[in-house]
């Protein structure tokens, strides 16, 4: 058990990496070169119970460049996002998998 956990958070952390470095390149290219931005803020409902993983998802998509964590509701199970440009759920978290198998 403890090792298929410790498995799914190393997959996290190198999944987490991997997005980091990909939205900083749309980041750079939309942002920056383009100036295609459209800021918006998005409720994003998770599927995580946890106020500790909920929290580490919050941080996450801070540590995203374009997207920040503006509010999290621990009860109702959703975080308020702010990003530069409209984008669905899957591209803002997709990395709540690994987290939920990894604590919950």
């Amino acid at each position: 058990m403890f090792l298929t956990r410790l498995g799914y958070g190393i997959v996290y952390f190198l999944d987490l990496i991997y997005e980091i470095l990909k939205a900083t390149f749309d980041v750079a290219v939309n942002g920056i070169m383009r100036q295609n931005i459209d800021p918006v803020v998005v409720e994003i409902e998770t599927v995580l119970e946890r106020p500790v993983s909920q929290t580490i998802l919050a941080n996450s998509i801070s540590l995203t460049p374009g997207t920040l964590s503006v509010d999290l509701d621990s009860e109702n199970n959703i975080i308020k996002v702010a990003a530069i440009s409209p984008r669905s759920k899957e591209d803002i978290i997709p990395f709540e998998p690994y987290i939920k198998k990894m604590l919950e």
